[in-house]
């Protein structure tokens, strides 16, 4: 068989870090962990060609040589993965896909002709699409209840990667989680129970990309890295010594729930294992939003101080928040904005909350026939998009405090302000040589390029980016990287919070940060008899 994998673009995003990876000379923030998972997984006598659409192109004679197109996406990649649908399609390929987004909504795949949808976990499904082929079907469905035992799963292809023209690398140490969030799609795409690979297994797959010369950050991309907080000690104490030994190749970024902050020894392994940077799901300050949506971890302790805590243990704080949420009390954009101006968090995430198929939240919104088609993220895939369900508050109110905490978070001095604070309160390092690390070719070219676009090319941030610059070398030289790697992601999220702005003002009809609308005007693409500011026929939450 010759199999063609391809993944698909991602439009511009928050996480796309357009800006960043252009002047760092680079394609992409991270590889397709997924695809070459799945890659290791297809019989060894099969042909591969493999392509990220987000670095290199594949060709015609591509489409032309294989007899099968293989894609995953997120929903996020939907136009693009279904353009590449209908092409393989219209040139007789067979076509199989997998992946988050189809997984969920299989429909959508179906629709633009997919013959082949391998859902839910690879490992047990791959096989069952394997046993069609051999059978000559021409079409199926291939799920599986069960969840896989990751101890199972193979080693990723790393090296069908173009590995210099990413960011980090990735791998996987766990999945699931076990908290119980309303709105999150994690547990319902895998499960409330984490599975973790054995030490040795991952430390076999740091070992594997040591060896093909990777050196630089790696993104652990487990949704909640500290989900099994015995197995992850396990890991950490093998992980520790390994890095010694090779001389602190790597440093490490993940993602955690906020209740890391409870546990001072897992604090202190992750330190040691050289984790410079960890995302949290804050979601919002207010107390009474937890509650509702379930998210219970973030109210057993003051937030802030958890915050402070995870920064003093040596690790930069990345985060997560979410406007929308039932029963949420006006200006909750704007206690968003003073959490973040109070934890000095460089880069939050701001979102306005989807209800994402099959969650908890989906379901309580169907019931309570509060679900809107045709508009919100499942629809267009965008990640600037309003609510696809009729809120407790004003519509046009979160939307202008979206786009207002947005505009006022990435203003380019606000912004540099935090980086500045968030680097000088990185604790302890322990022994490690940096916090994060760029290659040394890609690391001069970023320099160089943010000195021109920030110290000379800007003269409203160009005095403050040389005063910051200096104190850092100065007070705290071991987080030079990190603070100029910031620096120079500035430079994506200052376009990046136009096209926000862009993106909510043609869905309104009119500019949040320009005052109300008007009575006589219309939503442009919001039905104005399913989404208004009113309550009628709404449950109240309870807390």
């Amino acid at each position: 068989m010759k199999a063609l994998l391809i993944y698909p673009q991602f439009p511009q995003s928050f996480w796309s870090y357009d800006r960043f990876m252009e002047i760092a000379g680079l394609k992409a923030v991270l590889p397709p962990l997924g695809m070459i998972t799945v890659a290791a997984l297809l019989p060894k006598d099969w042909e591969i060609r493999f392509y990220d659409r987000n670095v290199n192109l594949e060709t015609e004679a591509d489409w032309e040589w294989c007899d099968l197109v293989i894609l995953s996406a997120m929903l996020v990649q939907k136009p693009d993965f279904h353009a590449l649908i209908q092409k393989a399609v219209r040139l007789g390929k067979k076509v199989a896909v997998g992946g988050p987004y189809p997984t969920s909504i299989p429909q959508d795949a179906l629709d633009s002709g997919a013959h082949y949808l391998v859902l839910d976990e690879g490992e047990l499904t791959v096989p069952q699409f394997l046993e069609a082929l051999k059978g000559k079907k021409e079409q199926g469905i291939f799920r599986s209840l069960e969840k896989p035992d990751v101890t199972q799963s193979p080693m990723p292809r790393f090296d069908l990667l173009q590995r210099d023209a990413y960011l980090m690398m990735a791998i996987q140490f766990s999945r699931g989680c076990p908290f119980n969030c309303e709105f999150c799609d994690i547990i319902v795409l895998y499960g409330r129970k984490p599975r973790t690979k054995e030490p040795h297994q991952t430390i076999a797959e740091l070992q594997a990309l040591y060896d093909l010369g990777w050196r630089g950050s790696l993104f652990i991309v487990d949704d909640n890295f500290i989900g099994n907080q015995r197995n992850v000690k396990r890991f950490l104490r093998e992980l520790i010594p390994w890095m010694k030994q090779h001389d602190y190749p790597f440093t490490f970024i993940t993602e955690a729930s906020v209740n890391l902050a409870e546990d001072d020894e897992l604090l202190q392994l992750m330190n040691e294992a050289g984790f410079y940077a960890v995302f949290l799901g804050i979601e919002t300050p207010d107390q009474d939003s937890l509650q509702v949506t379930q998210k219970l971890q973030n109210t057993r302790n003051p937030l802030i101080e958890g915050c402070r805590k995870i920064n003093e243990a040596g690790m930069l704080i990345y985060a997560g928040f979410i406007l929308g949420f039932d029963g949420e009390r006006p200006r909750a954009g704007e206690r968003i904005q003073a959490f973040v101006e109070q934890t000095s968090i460089p880069q939050p995430m701001l979102g306005i909350l989807q209800a994402l198929p099959n969650t908890a939240l989906w379901n309580r919104l169907q019931k309570e026939q509060r679900l809107v088609e045709g508009i919100g993220g499942v629809e267009v895939g965008d990640q600037n998009t309003l609510m696809n369900f009729i809120p407790t508050r004003s519509i046009d109110e979160i939307a202008r405090e979206y786009v207002e905490g947005f505009w006022t978070l990435y203003e380019p001095r606000n912004y540099l302000r935090r980086c500045f604070q968030q680097c000088l309160s990185i604790g302890s390092l322990a022994k490690r040589k940096q916090t994060m690390q760029f290659s040394p070719g890609k690391g001069l070219q970023l320099v160089a390029q943010l000195i021109w676009h920030q110290g000379l090319r800007r003269p409203e941030i160009r005095g403050q980016f040389w005063q910051q610059l200096w104190t850092i070398l100065l007070k705290k030289p071991q987080v030079l990287n990190m603070y100029l790697g910031l620096c120079a992601a500035g430079e994506h999220f200052w376009e990046y919070r136009a096209l926000a702005r862009e993106r909510i003002t043609q869905q309104l009809g009119y500019d949040p940060l320009r005052g109300p609308v008007l009575r006589e005007q219309k939503p442009m693409l919001i039905k104005s008899n399913q989404i208004k500011s009113n309550t009628d026929n709404i449950t109240e939450p309870v807390a």
